[in-house]
């Protein structure tokens, strides 16, 4: 994934202080681990896939001062136990584990950071439970509709026709008219010399649609660990996503009241932006910005940046309510959190946004902020501006 690069990300690595399995059924458990400040804002990161497990740099997105960061592998994913599992894994089961780590975390309330298949659990787990959001973070939106299955099984070879053929070519002829059901009879299958090679075929396909500009080291990795992802991510497909169409829009206005930023980039062509666009209008008080150079990895680094300024706006929405005692060293953009305590007054800092062509100055660093209210509603906090295309501040230098 390029993250060796000096500079693609705002913060330096940090380390868990604490980490462990979570017992959730008598199959599974699942690996979690917290990082930052333990009395900061929660965070949770919910990776991609369904299967793809979480990395060191997922933790370089958050302040560490500022969030308390939450990474877990979902079921069968990552660190996961048993990895690579099918059996009892639905989406169900995923909002559920989420639950089940949230009260063992202690966690009232948290922030959901999605991409990809992420951007769809945060949504699904919003939508049963948003009485526990604070907001959203969400990245290349994946709705889990049967045309964006069939666009990625299918129809991606309009722009990918060599990465398509590979991926097809890689099954007999014979089997190649029902490719998701070909793929799944190898990758159940208990033998790795036929696992192996399936699993790797679908992730190079996947990898090699993932970047605007080819990126060989992305590919080498996906390929490197590609049993999981394969394996869950073709269950999930043959099973829809375990979400009725159009689920996830029409569940919408139960999250509607939260702030959510959705990040896009233009050429994502895992995940293309008729998605995105379809919940940005059915979400209109949440801040949409399409990277215009841009496909579909968090580490582009036009959505690196723009996932960054998030991270930032979102610190001025959720203030900690006094600074942590004893700070993690990091690098602090020259923007910083108002230090007030979280409730009706807290306010953010607003900026028209522009035509994709030029990116939105919030999330370049350049901006004069201007002032949004932020209003509480019950016990559910209505946060965010109440304009669309209005974006609250971001890190003012966040680096390249």
């Amino acid at each position: 994934m390029n993250l060796s690069e000096p500079g693609r990300l705002p913060y330096p690595p940090v380390d868990p202080y604490a980490s462990g399995h979570l017992e959730v059924d008598e199959l599974h458990q699942i690996y979690w681990e917290t990082s930052g400040n333990p009395e900061g804002v929660p965070v949770a990161f919910l990776h991609g896939g369904p299967g793809g497990g979480t990395l060191p740099a997922h933790r370089r997105f958050f302040d560490p001062a500022h969030y308390r960061i939450i990474l877990f592998d979902q079921r069968g994913a990552g660190r996961s136990l048993p990895k690579g599992e099918i059996r009892a894994n639905t989406t169900a089961h995923l909002i559920a584990d989420m639950e089940r780590l949230r009260e063992f975390l202690q966690v009232e309330q948290w922030l959901l950071f999605g991409g990809s298949w992420g951007s769809t659990l945060a949504l699904a787990y919003g939508q049963a439970h948003p009485q526990r959001c604070l907001g959203f973070i969400l990245r290349g939106i994946f709705l889990g509709e049967t045309r964006e299955i069939r666009w990625f099984l299918h129809d991606l070879q309009t722009v990918h026709p060599e990465a398509w053929r590979a991926f097809s070519e890689f099954l007999p002829a014979a089997e190649r008219g029902d490719l998701l059901g070909a793929y799944r009879s190898r990758l159940d299958s208990e033998d790795p010399d036929t696992h192996l090679p399936a699993a790797r075929a679908w992730a190079h396909y996947e990898a090699s649609a993932s970047t605007l500009l080819p990126n060989a080291e992305l590919v080498r990795g996906m390929e490197h660990d590609a049993l999981a992802l394969a394996r869950i991510e073709a269950h999930y497909m043959a099973h829809n996503m375990f979400l009725e169409d159009r689920q996830l829009l029409g569940g919408v206005d139960a999250i509607r009241h939260l702030p959510a930023i959705l990040v896009q980039g233009r050429y994502d062509m895992v995940c293309p932006i008729a998605a995105a666009d379809e919940l940005a209008r059915a979400w209109p008080e949440a801040y949409y910005e399409i990277i215009p150079d841009a496909g579909h990895s968090a580490f582009e680094p036009g959505v690196t940046r723009a996932l960054a300024g998030a991270t930032e706006a979102f610190k001025r929405l959720l203030p900690l309510a006094e600074p942590p005692a004893t700070p993690q060293k990091a690098h602090r953009p020259r923007t910083q959190a108002s230090g007030k305590r979280r409730g009706p007054s807290a306010k953010a800092a607003n900026k028209p946004n522009k035509t994709d062509s030029a990116r939105s100055k919030p999330f370049a660093g350049e901006a004069e902020p201007q002032e949004a209210a932020v209003k509480e509603a019950g016990k559910n906090t209505r946060r965010g501006s109440r304009r669309r295309r209005k974006a609250p501040s971001a890190a003012s230098d966040v680096e390249n």
